[in-house]
Order: structure tokens, then sequence, then C-alpha cells
């Protein structure tokens, strides 16, 4: 892991990254969701032991998305990169963490990156940073630099396709058969959307391309072949499915597989000059036992996020407990609505509340089929009313195509019941 690999896949990956999430943030303003996600809403559903983290008032939400994008151009050129990718990781995690709503697995995707590319040279080469210090210039890295993110993006594909071996995706090919069919209008295959087996198929070919595309990447002979598949994959779900900037940034961050003499190649045919410097006689520093415990203990943690859910009785993709940041993409089409009931035990008086009065689109669309964030909303409910009050809900939920059912026990008083990491038994289990 110590034998010197050249940069330039590290340093493809730092431009790339920076024109996409500079992108993406134009998109987000231009969307007007800087207001309509972090600004109009009246109440932020909260990560638990994140609760301190708030939105700041209006001038101060679009100053950290200008500085975010001014952070990303930093990326992009390499200069003063060290600050640039702290301000963007610190940043974008911290917009991320502002409501729940708005949790989406890419998210999530690029504050790690962001964090790992902290603290690699990322800047030694193609770079502001490097013309204005030769001193930092280096044409060659440890492999493990390069490593790290390779793992990285095989933990996400390999726990995305590990959370698709469940009945619902391999043996009746829901939720996608779902979403295939208000997709039959899509070019040339879209006639097949109707049919069940159409379904299946392509069920089973992305559980196949999520726990097999890190090896084939990894695999020089066949790499270029399995990356045209990478690119035909998520620009098709893009395509097909309301699924953001995920496909892209999928796309993007995989060109870590590709190294210097993958770049030959493909210079080669397309018949243009490009000669690598040679590797230095230098020999890497070796890595430190702090560095070596602080790395095993993070990826000790990104393996056992994903598999926390077993912790938890029942369906995760039902109950959603272990459900966040473990890379489960794509399986759930849930809609539901809940009808909170509150009374006053000192005046008898009862009524209802509906979600709708309080809260926004977007939190509306999460809310109703998430119990902590039902949860939420309810002790939000009692704290904005003065009086000690009973609140209960009924809320049900449709999943994967099935009838609605309740999720929630409508019968607990949902002020009485504390947020946390252990097993409830207020949330409904169906197996």
């Amino acid at each position: 892991m110590q034998s010197p690999v050249h940069i330039l896949p590290l340093v493809i990956l730092r431009i790339a990254f920076g024109l996409l999430m500079l992108g993406s943030l134009l998109r987000f303003l231009w969307r007007g969701w800087v207001y309509d996600f972090f600004i109009a809403p009246e109440f932020h559903f909260t990560y638990m032991g994140f609760g301190w983290v708030q939105p700041l008032p209006p001038a101060g939400m679009y100053a950290v998305f200008a500085i975010l994008m001014v952070a990303t151009i930093g990326i992009i050129f390499g200069a003063f990169y060290r600050l640039s990718i702290i301000t963007f990781f610190l940043l974008f995690s911290y917009v991320e963490l502002i409501d729940k709503a708005t949790y989406l697995n890419h998210y999530y995707f690029i504050s790690v990156v962001s964090l790992i590319l902290i603290f690699l040279p990322s800047n030694a080469y193609f770079s502001v940073d490097a013309k204005r210090n030769p001193d930092i210039r280096r044409t060659h890295i440890p492999l493990l630099a390069i490593f790290v993110l390779r793992l990285q993006l095989g933990i996400v594909y390999f726990f995305a396709g590990f959370a698709k071996l469940n009945p619902d995706w391999m043996f009746e090919g829901v939720p996608l058969a779902i979403w295939l069919r208000a997709n039959t209008g899509f070019p040339l295959i879209g006639q097949l959307f109707d049919y069940h087996w159409m379904a299946l198929l392509m069920s089973w070919a992305g559980a196949f391309y999520d726990l097999t595309i890190p090896f084939w990447l990894s695999w020089r002979r066949i790499r270029p072949f399995a990356y045209v598949t990478v690119i035909v994959f998520h620009v098709m779900t893009g395509m097909l499915f309301n699924i953001g900037i995920f496909p892209y940034v999928m796309i993007a961050t995989t060109l870590i597989f590709f190294d210097v003499q993958d770049c030959q190649a493909f210079a080669k045919f397309f018949r243009f000059s490009y000669s690598p410097e040679e590797a230095p006689a230098i020999q890497p520093k070796s890595l430190s036992t702090r560095a070596g415990i602080v790395l095993i203990l993070f990826f000790m943690y990104q393996i056992m996020m994903p598999l926390r859910h077993y912790l938890y009785p029942g369906n995760t993709n039902w109950t959603m407990e272990g459900y966040n940041f473990a890379w489960r993409v794509m399986l759930n089409e849930k809609t539901g609505y809940t009808t909170f009931t509150i009374q006053n035990p000192g005046t008898g008086q009862r009524w209802l509340v509906y979600g709708t009065e309080y809260l926004t689109a977007q939190q509306m669309r999460t809310m109703p089929h998430q119990p902590d964030m039902i949860l939420q909303f309810a002790h939000y409910l009692d704290d904005i009313h003065p009086d000690d009050l009973i609140i209960t809900v009924e809320a049900y939920v449709a999943h994967n195509g099935r009838a609605s059912r309740l999720i929630i026990d409508p019968t607990v008083d949902l002020t009485t019941i504390e947020r946390q990491l252990w097993s409830v038994d207020w949330i409904l289990r169906y197996d």
C-alpha cells in the first residue's frame, strides 16, 4: 500500500468532484431550494444528537451557499485547497444536518468523500497551490491514498447491492415495477415496462451490478467496459427515476479506479500525446501507527453502520430503524398520511391536527412514513401549546404496493415517549 503510484487519478477526482458540486449548488439556488428547505419551514426535523444544528437567518443561509461555491472553485483549481475542502466538508455537512426531511444517500456520500479528501494531497499536482509553492508538488503518492477512496466506493456499492437481497426486490420486483409502469414512454424499451418480468430482470441486474461493479473496475483488462456500464447504468437510472444528482456523483467518483496507464491508453486511442512523469527514486514515508488506527476505525464504522439494522426487530424498510446512513438505495415506495389527535386533559377539549398546517411539502413527503419524524412533530405540537396535552396519531403507510397499514400504535401518547437509539415498542412491525 506504500508503493508509489501516479497522482493523476486523485487530481482527476478532485476536479470532477469540484465541478459536480459547483453545478449542484447552482442547481440548488436556481430551484429555490435554499428558501424552500431551510428558510420557509417553521420547524425542522433534527437528527438525534444534532438538535443544536439550526438554520441561520435567510441572509446567513444564502451566505453559506455562496461560501460553499467559492470553496468548490478552490477545490477545482487546487487553490488554498486545504482551506477549501475543509470549508466545503463542514458547511455541506452542516446544511445536510439541518433537516432530516432532506436526507439523501448521496448527500451523506458527498460528506464522506469530502472528509477523506481533507487528508489526501489532491493539490500536489496540476493545481494553483503547486504552482505557487513548488515544494508541495508531487507526481507520485502512496497507493493507499487511492485505495481508501476505492474502498469507500466499494463499500457503498456492496451494501447498496446487499440491501437489495430482500424478498420485495428479488421476488416481487418492487418498487421497480411500480416506478417502471410510470415510465412506459421511455425510448425504445418503455413499452416493456408494463411486464412484470422486466421489473424482475432489472431488479436482479441492479443487485448484480451493485455487488460486482467494484471488482470489475479493479480488473484493468475490462475496466473500460465496466466504466461504460457505470455510465449507461447511472444515466439510465437518472433518466427513469427522480434521484437528483446521485447518478452523476457515482459516475464522477468512480473515475478513481482508473490509473495513469489507463490515461496513457486513452490518449493513445484518441491520438494525442501524454507522457506521465517517472516515479521518484525516494521511498514513501510509512503510515504512522496513529494514522493506521484512525483509518481502521473509520472503515470499521463504515462497515458497521449499514449492518446496525440487524440490532432492531422487524423489517427496517418498514420501521426505518437503522435505515439511514446505510446505503439503502431505491428500496422503498411509500406513501402515507397522518392525523394527530390532541386532547387537553384539563378542559376535556379534543381536536385534530394535520401536518400540512405546519409543514412544507418536502417535509410532508417524508414525515408520514418515518416514525422518528412523527414523534418529533408530536413533541413540537406539544411544545407550541402551553398546556400539558395528550397527543396520539393515526399514521397509515402504503409500502411497495401493499395496502395502507398503521405504522404507529394509535393508543400511545407520544408526548410521553423520548427519542432513543434502541428498539421501541410503539412502532407496529409487520414481518
